[in-house]
């Protein structure tokens, strides 16, 4: 049942969707359509919250925009089918692991060199490298993180994640890099699952079916990694309790991407042909439309004013942090695929 304080928002996604899809077939240069639709969606999005003072009532509809997405990540999962990745699954899970721990070591090591607290060293580093503000989000309880280190480190993420967006794919197309090696790299680079989601589709939809894969099985080490951080942390700072233990068991299960059973799920199913072509197809379109709709609450949820007030050393360490990750991953996938 949707509750209906969200409605007012996704409607007004549904409308900015709309107005980018036409858009984007209404841009014709040398009889192409230089401009997808998510980057039409994600900037109309950033405009409206920018420049225009956004009434209340679509608020809460447009901060659960994630709700949206999801859907259509899970739509999209009948479309992959696991064959097409073959013997290249084991070589681009040692690429998920190796850029994630290296990652997290030099972040962390960065933000400490940069004098920031532990927290949001911390926050900044599993941010970075596992799931942009929703790794934030269920890493700062278990840490004991300020309000504000999680504000910082959120808004730090979100800003680097959208020029990644934005900027990612057109780079690599005039690279250009394969759909595959794209795939693997957004999934591998890019923060959060809507950024890795936007950018694969933008460049083509084998890179978007690609990333989407890669990042879900990222999203899996969410959990183990904030469990060994608790621990740790607790360890050090906090009073070795059972109490404590279970406050962190608790927040790590609620961590977990329960979503990408469902995305794995239906992929599963198209792999051994349970879909028709037709089924197939219905089921992508869906996903991406949804999809859309949630990158254009994105750029709805884009308030340029709160990255006023992260401050410029948590804002070097993160663009520092995503140049680390997208360097460690490139070059792992030049050597390795």
């Amino acid at each position: 049942m949707v509750k209906k304080e969200l409605i007012p928002g996704w409607l007004l996604m549904l409308g900015v969707g709309v107005v980018a899809t036409f858009s984007s077939r209404l841009i014709v240069i040398g009889g192409k359509h230089p401009i997808e639709a998510v980057v039409i969606a994600i900037i109309l999005g950033i405009l409206i919250r920018n420049t225009v003072s956004l009434p209340p009532i679509f608020l809460p509809g447009v901060k659960a925009f994630e709700k949206i997405l999801i859907l259509g990540i899970v739509l999209i999962g009948a479309s992959l089918n696991f064959k097409t990745i073959g013997s290249q699954g084991p070589t681009m899970l040692a690429i998920i692991i190796i850029t994630m721990a290296a990652s997290f070591v030099l972040i962390f090591f960065l933000g400490r060199l940069f004098k920031l607290p532990i927290p949001l060293a911390i926050l900044l580093a599993v941010g970075t490298t596992i799931c942009g503000g929703s790794a934030i989000a269920v890493t700062a309880p278990l840490i004991k993180a300020k309000e504000e280190e999680t504000s910082y480190a959120i808004g730090t993420i979100a800003l680097w994640g959208l020029v990644a967006i934005l900027f990612y794919p057109k780079i690599a197309q005039l690279m250009h890099v394969s759909d595959l090696h794209f795939g693997v790299f957004a999934g591998t680079a890019i923060h959060s699952t809507p950024q890795v989601v936007g950018a694969g589709f933008i460049f083509s939809e084998l890179a978007g079916k690609t990333a989407t894969a890669v990042k879900l099985i990222r999203n899996c080490f969410m959990v183990p990694l904030a469990f060994l951080i608790a621990l740790w942390f607790t360890g050090k700072h906090l009073t070795k309790s059972s109490t404590n233990r279970q406050g962190i068991a608790l927040n790590v299960a609620k961590a977990f991407p329960w979503f990408l059973f469902g995305y794995f799920l239906l992929a599963g199913m198209n792999t051994l042909g349970y879909f028709s072509p037709t089924g197939t197809a219905a089921f992508n379109t869906s996903g991406r439309f949804l999809i859309l709709l949630g990158l254009a609450g994105i750029g709805l949820n884009t308030n340029f004013r709160s990255f006023n007030q992260v401050g410029i050393k948590p804002l070097l360490v993160g663009l520092f942090g995503s140049v680390i990750v997208a360097s460690i991953s490139i070059i792992l996938i030049t050597s390795l695929l």
